[in-house]
């Protein structure tokens, strides 16, 4: 359980309720690491679309090598998820 406190669903409004209500959409729930976001939507919205391009755009990498990298990434800095 997160101890930053957040906005839930049922209490958004404007961009942060359109942001998790995506999120919602995307994944089936609201991840904490986009949970944390909900104190503001811009940030929460350019984090989500950055992760976005990183991902899924067109790249020489594919998308198995962009996770891969991801995963040595958040390894090297002891992130657990």
């Amino acid at each position: 359980m997160p101890y930053i406190k957040q906005i839930s669903l049922d209490r958004a409004t404007g961009l942060v309720k359109k942001e998790l209500e995506k999120a919602v959409k995307r994944a089936g729930r609201v991840w904490n690491i986009v949970g944390i976001m909900s104190l503001n939507g811009r940030v929460m919205k350019a984090s989500i679309e950055m992760y976005g391009a990183t991902m899924f755009a067109e790249s020489p990498l594919s998308r198995q090598q962009r996770e891969m990298l991801a995963v040595v990434v958040s390894v090297a800095n002891g992130c657990v998820y």
